[in-house]
């Protein structure tokens, strides 16, 4: 549970950063990539799954401030791979800018859901937020590894990098 805004400010900083380092680490093939099956939101090129996640981040964010559950139209477009960051960008500092002047007591208010009459604090709703962006970013990595793409290491070394490091961590830690 976040206790204060700022705290949940640069946590989701942290994970912006990681998605635009993602997104920035994809070839100019990843511009036409489509996947081959599925319909609606699983039939997405990268494209629209970033301007999906730049605006899901507005979304999450006006229901926190209890302005309702929809999507609006204030992003740019997401067409070519040069917008794909500046569009996370612009989402991100809209973002910081509108929780930045929010009360902490807004973390444990209740807002009620899209399609129901429960409610939920708004710390989870912000915890949504931060899920959604680990969601799509997931997917965007998955079509790159599937398609043998680089895909950055979420912390900066490999299962095998760590693997490689066992023994010497066993020994550091057998007093």
């Amino acid at each position: 549970m976040f206790t204060n805004v700022d705290a949940y400010i640069n946590y989701f900083e942290g994970a912006h950063k990681r998605s635009v380092r993602d997104v920035s680490a994809l070839p100019p093939a990843a511009a036409s990539y489509e996947p081959e099956t599925g319909e609606g939101e699983n039939a997405w090129g990268i494209g629209e799954i970033v301007r999906h996640m730049a605006g899901a981040r507005l979304y999450f964010i006006r229901a926190y401030r209890d302005e309702g559950w929809f999507f609006s139209d204030e992003l740019r477009a997401a067409d070519t791979q040069d917008d794909w960051v500046p569009c996370l960008e612009e989402s991100a500092n809209l973002v910081v800018e509108r929780l930045t002047s929010t009360p902490a007591e807004w973390l444990t208010r209740k807002i009620k859901m899209i399609d129901t009459d429960r409610a939920l604090s708004g710390w989870r709703i912000l915890m949504m937020n931060l899920e959604h962006e680990v969601h799509h970013r997931s997917q965007i990595d998955t079509y790159a590894g599937l398609q043998g793409w680089d895909v950055p290491h979420i912390y900066g070394r490999s299962a095998e990098q760590v693997g490689l490091e066992r023994e010497r961590q066993k020994r550091l830690n057998a007093d």
